[in-house]
């Protein structure tokens, strides 16, 4: 799946404040070599079914093995191993023995403490490693941890490592250790990022057992397709589910609703999951099928560019010009369009959002989600068949508002913005002026 980091950024998987990011929400990484690999994994989406169906087994034998996933290992254990490598050790006398042990404790104080100490940190993660391995068996073969367990295999088939899986160690023993880990520093690092990348896909597995996730379905199919249950957007606190359901035949959706009724909110929930999805990871959804997209393109949070003079609709106009370079190549892809033409006036949005749709609904192998304040553009678009209308609901109980977050058919033409105003206090502050 193609996607470009505006989209990143307008799903929210990676945010500045990171507590309001879909990656915190994931995050449950026990080591910043884990951290490292889930920020890799969250950015690929896959090439191909096949890919996502091998990731989505990890997925569920790893949920299978949280209660017994082995603790040995800490951040601290990763961060001083590499630290050792990092660190400017005396050269190690090799074979250590007795004498030259007692030499080098001498006149190599500080190095000395810091080999004893490595070789401890490492012994614990040989011990880790070894657990995990043993852990992992069953899954050996599948390609998306392959490497990453044949890394860890290098290192524990070195002989010069296996007698160090004991309890104790000499202080011989412990020099011997460490010259071997500068020999095989390589492999080590491997070992490293490999555990790493196990790391991830368990903190995925916890993600998607806490958050009560679903695995999609994904069904070969030349035509695009989404049907789901039950899905929500993660980072509400109590989100209202939707269902919904998209094929060629009606292929566009023209989502109206006031302000604060749930559009922008839904278009994200909507890409949100089509893009976990193809990560291979769990959904926020009770159930999700759907086709293979080529690429996912929003067009959500589009800003202005002051320093080379670009204004808001002239970067709208930019990244609609974009959406349409990327549609033509005959592909399947969803595309997210909020707000249309928020940058000109009313008259000028109208016609401009009227063009813009007209020309995507012909495009019959992708789907369209776009949502508008311009419901009065409907009468030049109800004659379409593909095009899907539905509104979020507002009520107005004596100045009280109040939102379903629940999708209707047809078009909404609820106008809250001066009911806000006078709920706010606003209006009698303006005529207090």
């Amino acid at each position: 799946m193609q996607i470009d980091q505006q989209t990143l950024n307008d799903l929210g998987i990676f945010n500045r404040m990171e507590e309001q990011s879909v990656f915190h929400l994931l995050n449950y990484t026990t080591t910043s070599y884990g951290r490292e690999q889930l920020q890799h994994l969250l950015a690929r989406p896959m090439n191909n079914i096949q890919q996502i169906n091998d990731r989505q087994q990890v997925i569920r034998h790893f949920t299978q093995l949280i209660p017994t996933w082995p603790q040995k290992i800490t951040n601290g254990t990763l961060l001083l191993i590499d630290k050792f490598y990092h660190s400017r050790i005396a050269p190690i006398p090799y074979p250590a023995n007795a004498m030259n042990v007692a030499i080098y404790r001498v006149l190599n104080t500080n190095s000395f403490g810091a080999v004893k100490y490595s070789v401890r940190q490492f012994i614990d993660f040989l011990k880790g490693i070894q657990e995990l391995h043993v852990l992992l068996t069953e899954v050996d073969s599948l390609p998306v941890i392959r490497h990453a367990l044949l890394a860890l295999k290098r290192v524990l088939d070195k002989t010069q490592f296996q007698s160090f899986l004991k309890e104790k160690t000499t202080a011989a023993e412990e020099l011997n250790l460490g010259y071997m880990m500068q020999t095989y520093k390589t492999d080590i690092q491997s070992a490293l990022q490999a555990f790493g990348i196990l790391d991830a896909w368990m903190s995925l597995a916890i993600a998607y057992q806490k958050h009560q996730f679903e695995l999609p379905t994904f069904i070969e199919s030349d035509a695009p397709f989404l049907r789901a249950e039950g899905l929500f957007h993660p980072l509400l606190r109590n989100p209202v589910p939707y269902n919904i359901s998209f094929s060629q035949e009606k292929n566009f959706l023209f989502l109206t609703g006031a302000n604060m009724a749930g559009k922008s909110t839904f278009i994200k929930a909507v890409g949100l999951s089509v893009y976990l999805a193809h990560l291979g990871i769990g959904v926020p959804a009770k159930k999700l099928e759907l086709c293979y997209f080529d690429g996912l393109f929003s067009n959500i949070q589009v800003t202005d560019n002051i320093l080379q003079g670009e204004s808001y609709f002239f970067n709208e106009v930019k990244r609609i010009k974009d959406t349409v370079e990327r549609i033509s190549d005959n592909k399947k892809w969803l595309v997210l369009i909020d707000e249309l033409f928020k940058g000109t006036n009313v008259r000028d949005a109208m016609r401009c959002s009227i063009a813009v749709i007209e020309g995507f609904r012909k495009v019959n192998h992708s789907l369209f989600l776009l949502s508008t304040h311009l419901y009065e553009i409907e009468e030049d678009l109800k004659g379409y068949p593909n095009i899907a209308f539905r509104y979020f609901e507002t009520h107005d109980d004596n100045g009280e508002l109040y939102f379903s977050y629940q999708l209707r058919e047809g078009v909404s033409n609820d106008r809250i913005g001066y009911l806000i105003l006078q709920r706010e206090g606003v209006i009698n502050q303006l005529e207090r002026l």
